[in-house]
């Protein structure tokens, strides 16, 4: 721990010496005529979100610099018996329980059968859904060694979400296991990388929990296949300078994580906040406070970027994407409520600050322009024109903070040779070059989103808890209009009051305003996909090139399925002596 100690010393001070560095600079540049209390204020914005802009970066220069450190994988056989748990609401059935089948199967394979049971726990709402996961489960049951060993149980009550469902698990079965692998409806598993978590927890009695990096599968649109290749070259890095960081006190995600049944039990009793839903109720973000009251019982927590077959999908679209990060920002701001609970550790406090800014900092970025704009439409405040020189610098600093990462990657990745399993050096650079381009023409798409969240949550309007589409893809321009006509609206705002009031800000305010403008003609096109047939030249990711047998296996079992039919008679009624609890 003492080496995580320094390291996140470090990078704050690095972090905190380069933002105050750039307000200074700031400072000077707007502040030639005399310093006014919007120079204060714009600087103080400017400063804030500068910050937690240089943070991102340092945490993925810190995992480039890093030497490659393979924590000691678990070998052997478990000995502690392990529930793996798959939390369902309105799935679809056949893809969720053949992700279980394929699991079932590599663990089988590895003769660990008797170590490891599955259970899906359904909060399902919707009897036509539920009705398909009763007849895709007795599929399941025809499984290798499934009889006894998987299980699946509806809720009647969806009472706290996810953590709710989980919470109940524990509280009526935790007794019969030492661990439990929790998954998402979408995650899949290699059997190997289970059973070495299991073996970890095994090995290591102090250890509460142990998290992988997911990577992103099976993408097909444009923005699915951009957030898929950076989760598989880019965050890497960025995860192990993270893991350096937290060291014994790490990231829980919520899924694909392994967490020890008798400390989860003891230390992970969620409050129920007080007050209805936004501020009030149950907590949505319910992983980072999991993983803050188990470092604060003196359970290590920890996350090893180097575990491997660890997998997850990811949304289509960006009206998607916008969906689940509305209740990710209702959750994250919910932990204000937390951060002055007793006893946590440091680093737990400063994971939920940083969860917080991670939404908070788009409405300053906005306050931050519309400042600009202010002072830009005063007289005497065309300071740009007089520091041309310096509103350069900055903007090749603030260049320089988010781009010096990616690379950075791309280099050392074409030093290590890692760049053959993502299509060669020249597709991996173009990829790197495209998905620069392509996230910074939706970067202000998303912060309109997540701003327009925040707002909402302190407005108290509760976004609730919408079950994820994972099969919606391709969006006609109609539904993106409909869902960001308003984003259209802001931006040509901006670019019309600027034009009219600070002419000489609008150079400045295109690369923002006109992918505002565009905004649904944006989120329409990267929905899209590929041509039928034909191979992808950008975002080729290694579980395309070579994808894991568990990937080839749980494709094979679900288009199996799905086109032969479940080999059943008529489906029962849930409750019945199928439904197993």
């Amino acid at each position: 721990m003492a080496k995580a100690h320094l390291t996140r010393a470090m990078a704050l001070g690095a972090a905190a010496l380069l933002s105050l560095g750039g307000g200074w600079l700031y400072m000077r540049f707007i502040g030639n005529d005399g310093t006014s209390l919007l120079d204060v204020l714009r600087t103080t914005l400017f400063t804030l979100v500068g910050f937690w802009l240089v943070w991102g970066g340092v945490a993925g220069v810190l995992g480039i610099l890093a030497p490659p450190k393979r924590i000691a994988r678990g070998t052997g056989r478990p000995h502690g018996m392990t529930a793996i748990l798959m939390p369902v609401y309105n799935e679809d059935a056949a893809a969720s329980f053949s992700r279980v089948a394929a699991m079932n199967r590599s663990i089988v394979s590895l003769g660990l059968a008797d170590r490891f049971h599955f259970a899906i726990l359904s909060d399902t709402n919707r009897d036509e859904v539920a009705g398909e996961e009763i007849v895709w489960f007795e599929q399941l049951l025809a499984e290798p060694m499934a009889e006894g060993r998987v299980f699946y149980r509806r809720r009647e009550r969806n009472i706290g979400k996810k953590a709710g469902n989980i919470e109940d698990f524990i509280s009526r079965s935790g007794g019969a296991y030492d661990y439990a692998l929790i998954l998402d409806a979408d995650s899949l598993m290699d059997g190997a990388t289970i059973a070495a978590m299991a073996k970890r927890l095994d090995d290591d009695p102090r250890l509460g929990l142990l998290q992988t990096v997911p990577e992103v599968i099976h993408a097909h649109s444009l923005f699915g296949r951009v957030m898929q290749f950076s989760a598989a070259y880019l965050s890497p890095y960025f995860a192990r300078g993270t893991a350096l960081m937290q060291g014994e006190e790490g990231p829980y995600w919520g899924h694909n994580a392994i967490v020890r049944v008798p400390a989860f039990a003891a230390s992970c009793g969620l409050p129920v906040l007080s007050g209805k839903p936004p501020h009030g109720g149950h907590i949505l973000s319910h992983d980072y406070v999991e993983a803050a009251l188990l470092s604060r019982a003196g359970w290590k927590v920890e996350v090893d970027p180097y575990l491997g077959g660890s997998y997850e999908e990811g949304p289509e679209n960006l009206i998607e994407y916008a969906k689940r990060d509305r209740r990710w920002c209702q959750g994250n701001l919910q932990h204000r409520r937390v951060l002055g609970a007793p006893a946590l550790k440091v680093w737990s406090r400063f994971t939920f600050v940083q969860g917080i800014m991670a939404y908070a900092a788009s409405p300053l970025w906005l306050a931050l322009l519309a400042a600009s704009i202010l002072a830009a439409a005063l007289p005497s405040k065309y300071w740009w024109r007089d520091n041309e020189t310096g509103i350069w610098v900055l903007a090749v600093a603030v260049a320089i903070a988010l781009l010096l990462p990616k690379f950075l990657i791309l280099a050392r990745s074409t030093l290590g040779g890692r760049n053959k399993g993502f299509g060669g050096t020249i597709r991996a650079g173009l990829s790197v070059i495209a998905e620069i381009v392509i996230s910074t023409l939706l970067a202000p798409i998303m912060l309109c989103f997540q701003s327009k969240a925040v707002i909402e949550i302190l407005l108290g309007l509760d976004g609730g808890w919408p079950a994820t589409n994972r099969d919606e893809g391709r969006v006609s321009f109609s539904t993106a209009f409909a869902a960001s006509w308003w984003v259209t609206v802001a931006g040509a705002a901006v670019l019309a009051i600027s034009t009219a009031f600070a002419s000489d800000l609008v150079p400045w305010l295109l690369p923002v305003a006109l992918p505002a403008i565009g905004a649904p003609l944006l989120i329409a096109a990267t929905s899209h996909g590929i041509s039928s047939g034909r191979k992808p030249i950008l975002f080729t990711t290694t579980s395309e090139t070579a994808p894991a047998p568990i990937i080839i296996e749980q494709q094979r079992i679900f288009l199996s399925w799905t086109q032969q039919g479940p080999a059943l008679g008529e489906p029962a009624a849930a409750g019945t002596a199928q439904v197993h609890a």
